[in-house]
């Protein structure tokens, strides 16, 4: 199954950009990943905000295509339950899972409706940043216990 993450803006740290280039070349070994960026929308207004970076990403998931939003009112899973997750997904016969990181303001009305799950890194507020990274670097322990491979290092 193909993974394709969505994410809002760029990432600006450099220690954040090494450990998202890291997990995706770990991750890459497993997986058909596709890692898309989509424009933040500058401003204080963060309704507007919200709603256009929503628009951008809903454009590039299909009708009917798996949709993954990490929101932190979501559901919080362990290694275990998101590789069982995935695994399940996958018999299903999906090709791809699309996954996506809101902005800084959070996830528009839309993108909530349209998340088939709504997956929680902590209870934590995280910058979006650093959500990106954590999700990878999941992504890719979920592919090492799919395969009952050492998932702690």
């Amino acid at each position: 199954m193909k993974l394709r993450l969505i994410a809002v803006g760029r990432v600006r740290e450099s220690y954040v950009a090494a450990a998202c280039d890291d997990f995706s070349r770990r991750l890459r070994r497993y997986e058909s990943l596709d890692l898309v960026e989509v424009a933040s929308t500058h401003g204080g207004e963060p309704d507007r905000a919200m709603r256009e970076e929503g628009e951008r990403i809903l454009k590039l998931v299909a009708p009917g295509e798996p949709f993954w939003l990490l929101e932190r009112s979501g559901d919080p899973l362990s290694s275990l339950e998101l590789s069982e997750k995935l695994q399940s997904l996958a018999h299903t016969g999906a090709s791809t899972l699309t996954l996506a990181v809101a902005g800084t303001f959070g996830a528009s009305p839309a993108l909530l409706a349209r998340a088939d799950v709504r997956w929680s890194l902590s209870r934590l507020t995280l910058l979006h940043e650093w959500a990106r990274a954590l999700v990878l670097e999941q992504l890719y322990r979920a592919a090492k216990i799919a395969r009952n491979e050492p998932y702690h290092n």
